[in-house]
């Protein structure tokens, strides 16, 4: 369920599957000039840089997770994180409320009638519950792999299997308040001048 807004900036949630282009329209949005958060840029920067975050992260993780300088030991993280969903539900209850944290102060402090939040895990992480309205960036399978291999140059089995890890796309579209059609690109922009109205 969406909030209720109350004199603050309309604050949409942009998500979509690995390969469905949200960062593409969270790029129109930005070219519009619409302020855009985005979760996982921020998730990354607060697990180098948040003293609290990794401190209760190598708790979490263990002594191994930051090197004597300081920096991320990225081998440990990613084999915590393979051991299991468990392990990376662990991680999640640390990193998802710290992010929630930072993007409410960010909200607050825009001046925009309009501001938007980009998350891969706006359901999964239960953030839909920080937005006035969710919107669901949609493409087909073969596009979605398609341009998962081209921009990772991984297999298709490597891009299929990232896929699989992630929720389910007619239950992020049956939860969505909106879905934006991106398969093709020309038609893109016209979808998000539809949706995206002050």
């Amino acid at each position: 369920m969406c909030r209720q807004n109350s004199g603050k900036p309309f604050i949409w949630g942009v998500t979509g599957g690995i390969g469905s282009g949200k960062s593409y329209v969270c790029r129109l949005l930005a070219e519009r000039g619409w302020p855009v958060f985005s979760c996982d840029d921020e998730a990354k920067r607060l697990i180098r840089h948040d003293v609290q975050l990794r401190r209760q992260l190598t708790e979490v993780v263990g002594p191994m997770l930051y090197a004597s300088d300081g920096t991320l030991n990225k081998a440990v993280m990613a084999a915590f994180l393979c051991a299991g969903p468990q392990q990376a539900a662990r991680v999640d209850a640390v990193v998802h409320p710290r992010v929630a944290e930072v993007f409410a102060a960010w909200a607050a402090r825009q001046s925009s009638p309009d501001v938007v939040m980009e998350c891969a895990l706006l359901f999964e992480a239960g953030f839909d519950r920080l937005v006035d309205r969710t919107v669901h960036v949609a493409a087909s399978r073969a596009t979605r792999l398609r341009r998962v291999m081209a921009r990772d140059g991984v297999t298709a089995a490597k891009a299929e299997s990232w896929m699989a890890l992630q929720m389910d796309e007619a239950d992020k579209q049956r939860r969505a308040d909106c879905v934006v059609h991106n398969d093709d690109c020309d038609d893109t922009g016209k979808e998000v001048e539809r949706i995206f109205r002050r």
